[in-house]
């Protein structure tokens, strides 16, 4: 079988076809190398503003400056205790103070035991006393008649047997007596006191454990008090920063401390204090040292001062001992690597300076930075050196300036 050749009009076809795909491609050709001989040149400026950026800055000086370490701290009892009995009873009074936060001076009566049963073996240990003091009486007699016979027997006795006729060993038996009834009268009558359970020290009462009724012994919790003259605040402190605080010495106090609590006492109060010593270890958990503070009058009862609440945690601001010879600004005005920017001469200098020490809300400068000299204090969009600088002041003044012409 024989293949038919292809007719005219298909070859007429795929030339058409053929010419049109060509006459695209160079259309497309074309439009390239036109966009690309008319496209802008991208030109490099120079990294240097022609408009100078307005600025606020701060005039730096150098002095002796008292740098503050904020830290937190907790309140603890600088005197407590758990009162127990010395003997045994049952309760039979108890004072009106003796109850959680109840009031309380050195001496003053919490509880009673009931003393019948000590004020009964009292007076027998005072009946003891006085028979045994009577036959000491008795004795200093035998002893009197004893010497007369001695002096009838002259030098005819020797040393044992006159100690025999003196009846000395008699008189050292009694007078041993004696002293153990006088020792067991003042047993009885301590135990008769100690029935009165007394305030140790001037104190608060954080609990108390007994009743009218109950019955109680050596050991036993009756309440649990606090001394309320000074407490004792625990600050943590980071070890880096001990060297900056002062611990009290022979001839100086402790540094300074001011103690907030803005919940409890409000955003404004504050009271005093002071630190007193380094406790000798770390705290196990934060790894940080650990400074005692004295907080006298704690509870504000000689003062009109805000009132310390035991276990809470409060700001403690501690005054440091004096740098001198540095700059002091405000950490934000420190940048990244311990940079500041400069002003100088109308353009930014970017200055490398020595922090010494930051607290809480400066930064203390040794070196880098000289008196006079003006330190910028805005954000800028573009920081590097030689980039203009013009203060707000001036600016305002160039614009007033220029109002002024354009009304002339």
């Amino acid at each position: 079988m024989t293949s038919e050749p292809p007719s005219p009009r298909r070859w007429l076809s795929v030339l058409v076809n053929g010419l049109t795909c060509l006459a695209i491609l160079a259309a497309s050709a074309a439009a390239i190398v036109v966009i690309n001989r008319t496209e802008p040149t991208a030109q490099q400026l120079n990294a240097t503003r022609k408009s100078a950026a307005l600025v606020e800055t701060v005039t730096v000086e150098h002095g002796t400056y008292s740098p503050s370490l904020v830290v937190l701290g907790t309140v603890e009892p600088a005197q407590e205790v758990v009162l127990s009995p010395r003997v045994n009873g049952q309760v039979v009074e108890l004072s009106p103070e003796f109850l959680p936060g109840g009031m309380v001076r050195r001496g003053e009566m919490l509880l009673r035991i009931d003393p019948s049963d000590f004020e009964n073996r009292l007076s027998i240990r005072e009946n003891e006393l006085r028979q045994v003091e009577a036959s000491l009486k008795i004795e200093d007699g035998r002893q009197s008649v004893a010497r007369k016979e001695l002096d009838l027997l002259a030098d005819s006795i020797d040393d044992a047997d006159r100690a025999l006729v003196l009846r000395e060993p008699q008189l050292a038996s009694i007078q041993a007596e004696v002293s153990a009834a006088e020792a067991a009268v003042e047993r009885a009558r301590l135990d008769r006191e100690r029935t009165t359970v007394l305030a140790p020290f001037d104190a608060q009462i954080l609990d108390r454990s007994v009743n009218v009724g109950s019955q109680v012994g050596p050991g036993d919790e009756l309440g649990q008090l606090v001394g309320v003259d000074e407490y004792w605040i625990i600050a943590a402190v980071p070890v880096r920063s001990l060297r900056w605080v002062q611990f009290p010495t022979a001839d100086r106090e402790g540094s300074t401390v001011t103690l907030r609590h803005p919940d409890a006492w409000g955003p404004d109060a504050e009271r005093q204090a002071r630190v007193t010593r380094l406790i000798g270890t770390l705290d196990q958990q934060t790894r940080m040292a650990r400074v005692l503070i004295t907080v006298p009058d704690p509870l504000g009862q000689e003062s009109d001062v805000p009132r310390l609440i035991l276990d809470t945690l409060v700001e403690v601001r501690i005054r440091g001992k004096p740098i001198d010879d540095v700059v002091r600004m405000r950490r934000e005005y420190v940048h990244e690597g311990d940079t500041v920017w400069v002003m100088n001469d109308g353009l930014l200098e970017i200055r490398q300076t020595d922090v010494v020490f930051r607290d809480a809300e400066h930064a203390y400068i040794r070196q880098g930075l000289t008196g006079g000299e003006e330190v910028v204090i805005t954000t800028l969009a573009t920081v590097a050196n030689g980039v203009g600088l013009r203060k707000v002041d001036e600016g305002s003044a160039a614009i007033d300036a220029s109002s002024k012409e354009s009304a002339d």
